[in-house]
């Protein structure tokens, strides 16, 4: 394996670190309206278990409302069933093949403890990032050890691991206070 191949592998592991905890944040509940508060859902629809985007488009007419129209009228009650059942606690007014679900305000414990998971997400991101530098820093002694790379050449490298590492966590603190910031904004 050349170096570069390695610096760029190790790159792409933890760009992937950190877009993994940006999917993990977007199923986070704010205050505010969002379809991608409905994503994670499935519905029974045709024999089979589907993503609800599968069977309805889902909307954001207003801050605080989603409006999913269902494609097929026969599948509005399985949509709201599966809605209703979701654990998010929502509501859906039914209105014909539409359905309006208004976002209810999150109290003040409930936004504490979506923190909480947020920078347990965190957590899991940073040590994610830090297996990746620990493989890339393995990778380079091994390199060293069978002579591939002197000495200097490895110090170097392994400096620009760790920087790599630091802007990765960096981005990750980042993210994190923006996504702690929405949830906490009343």
């Amino acid at each position: 394996m050349n170096v570069t191949s390695m610096m760029d592998d190790l790159k792409r592991r933890m760009d992937g670190a950190v877009s993994a905890f940006k999917h993990e944040l977007s199923g986070l509940r704010t205050g505010r309206a969002s379809a991608s508060l409905l994503e994670p859902l499935t519905v029974e629809a045709y024999g089979s278990t589907v993503p609800i985007q599968q069977v309805a488009n889902i909307s954001v007419p207003e801050p605080r409302m989603l409006s999913v129209s269902v494609w097929d009228k026969t599948m509005v009650g399985a949509v709201e069933r599966a809605i209703r059942d979701s654990g998010l606690g929502f509501n859906p007014i039914t209105d014909g093949m539409n359905l309006r679900i208004p976002i209810p305000e999150l109290n003040e414990e409930r936004r504490k403890e979506l923190v909480k998971i947020a920078h347990q997400y965190a957590e899991q991101a940073r040590v994610a990032a830090r297996h990746v530098r620990r493989d890339g820093m393995d990778n380079l002694k091994k390199l060293e050890k069978e002579g591939e790379i002197s000495q200097d050449e490895s110090r170097n490298l392994s400096e620009k691991v760790q920087k790599l590492t630091d802007e990765t966590i960096a981005d990750i603190d980042k993210i994190l206070g923006v996504k702690e910031a929405d949830i906490m904004q009343v």
